[in-house]
């Protein structure tokens, strides 16, 4: 070979070896891509869907976050209901937290279903909880067929992947999740 074609292929192999290098510190420590298992979040995100889930996030009430299943192998996506410390209660399908009713948006459509199907609730009463230290509660958007902390109680802060950024599967609704 002549001396500029091994100069050129060392050239290459160090640029690909070292974005490799950089793609596997980023997945590692700051993002991962997550595809959605279930129905646990509809109509949220639907079985199969792609997201991007970063690790760096700062946690608040309503987020959606990937976590580590206390009862499985399997990892879940969930919504942040509860924060440690938070005091938390389910009244009439109305949630509160620390005793501020808060508007849960994105159940408007499963509200509906609900009452469709001759439903009086989404969620049954609970609370008040308050939530321990480095513990989460969290619940699926589809109340009715979400395995959630309801189930199996609170989720330690260690068990928590990152929060749910970006949709990038299916293409038509790509972009930041509602």
């Amino acid at each position: 070979m002549a001396k500029g074609t091994k100069g050129e292929i060392y050239s290459w192999a160090k640029s690909i070896g070292f974005a490799l290098i950089i793609a596997f510190i980023c997945r590692q420590f700051f993002f991962t891509p997550v595809a959605v298992q279930g129905e646990s979040m509809m109509p949220t995100f639907e079985d199969n869907n792609r997201v991007v889930v970063f690790k760096i996030s700062e946690i608040e009430h309503l987020d959606m976050i990937v976590f580590h299943s206390p009862d499985s192998e399997d990892n879940y996506i969930k919504r942040v209901i509860g924060l440690p410390g938070d005091t938390i209660e389910m009244k009439n399908d109305q949630l509160f937290i620390n005793k501020v009713l808060v508007d849960e948006y994105y159940l408007t459509e499963n509200i509906k279903d609900a009452k469709i199907k001759g439903l009086a609730r989404l969620t049954e009463d609970f609370g008040p909880l308050k939530l321990p230290k480095n513990q989460y509660f969290v619940m699926g958007d589809n109340r009715l067929r979400s395995k959630d902390s309801r189930i199996f109680g609170f989720i330690s802060r260690s068990s928590i992947i990152g929060e749910v950024k970006f949709r990038f599967y299916p293409l038509e609704e790509m972009g930041p999740p509602e």
